[in-house]
């Protein structure tokens, strides 16, 4: 193997695994309430880290010792932005060598310099994160653009690493249908992770306490419209009126509805796959990851929440993800020659 083509698929590998630890470690920061540990950005109170602004965060920290900023919580959000700015440079120099590499097989070009601007809207993200408060559209699209990169770099990854891809139809083929149910699930999953991101935004993961019923009732009271509305103030109506709490059950009761939904999806795909020779372990590790998220998102409600169990529950959308991915990767769902010219296309 050519060694470009080895410190690529490295540098595929640890900016994967970076990106993991970006997207857990972010929902981590967010749960423990330290998003505006450092209410500037990039620096700290324009200082490079909290250490060298100290006197400005235990002054804020004096003034308002329940608000939003102490060392503990600075550290955190810097933390994360040390992690996101390596991963940055970690992915234009995959972006680079996979220029330099050319059309080679287990490389895409154009992923990779696709990742370079999903990763420059990720920064800007978490910039206006920062300066616009936490507005819930902003940090939800800021989670999505991690999963996204997560995402990509999983496609990246196996490409790299020259896992085989099974061809739909044929004799001993996959099922057309089977493919098209990957692909389902996987966009349903998209819009699952996108609703979970919107509950927890807006801090409404514990609207309901019960379960599985949600203020004893299977169709509770709630306010679907104002739930919904993307351009607004954290914690406030598109009319600068508080939200409400019909509104934020109907966020999280959303949210459930949709789990049950794309539980059951995934869970038939999951047995399906299981089934059938060459993707057993793809099938039971879908199995398994979705009984795990299920019980974490009941636990997480049934224990209000506690701080380990929601990174978990975030950790386990984007273990998820990952497994979608790659199934998807798997089960090439084009003939031979459509899939040659689909590769060709974006390599």
């Amino acid at each position: 193997m050519p060694p470009a083509l080895t410190l690529y698929r490295r540098l595929v590998l640890l900016a994967f695994g970076l990106t993991a630890f970006v997207v857990v470690f972010g929902a981590y920061v967010r749960l423990s309430d330290a998003g505006l540990g450092c209410p500037d950005w990039p620096g700290c109170y324009g200082k490079l880290s909290p250490a060298h602004a100290a006197g400005q965060i235990l002054d804020a920290h004096e003034a308002n010792p329940h608000g939003p900023v102490s060392m503990p919580k600075a550290w955190k959000e810097m933390i994360h932005r040390y992690a996101a700015a390596g991963l940055g440079l970690l992915i234009i120099a995959i972006a680079v060598l996979a220029s330099r590499l050319g059309g080679h097989a287990k490389v895409s070009r154009r992923v990779a310099w696709l990742l370079v601007g999903v990763v420059a809207l990720q920064g800007m993200l978490g910039k206006w994160t920062v300066t616009l408060l936490l507005k819930p559209a902003i940090v939800t699209a800021h989670l999505i653009g991690g999963l996204t990169t997560l995402a990509l770099l999983a496609w990246l990854a196996l490409r790299a690493l020259g896992v085989e891809r099974l061809q739909a139809g044929g004799t001993g083929g996959v099922a057309p249908r089977l493919c098209l149910a990957a692909r389902l699930g996987l966009v349903l999953l998209i819009a699952q992770i996108a609703l979970g991101g919107w509950t927890s935004t807006n801090y409404a993961a514990l609207a309901c306490t019960d379960f599985p019923t949600c203020h004893g009732s299977l169709w509770p009271q709630a306010d679907y419209a104002n739930a919904f509305h993307v351009v607004r103030e954290l914690g406030m109506t598109a009319d600068g009126e508080l939200l409400s709490n019909a509104a934020l059950t109907a966020i999280h009761w959303s949210h459930r509805v949709g789990a049950l939904l794309v539980g059951v999806v995934l869970l038939v795909l999951g047995a399906t796959l299981a089934k059938r020779q060459g993707t057993e372990r793809l099938g039971l590790a879908l199995t398994g990851a979705l009984l795990l998220q299920v019980t974490l998102g009941i636990a997480n409600v049934r224990l209000s929440l506690p701080l380990g169990l929601a990174a978990a529950h975030n950790a386990g959308a984007a273990l998820l993800l990952v497994l979608m991915v790659s199934i998807n990767y798997r089960l090439a769902a084009m003939p031979a020659r459509m899939r040659q010219r689909f590769v060709a296309l974006v390599g």
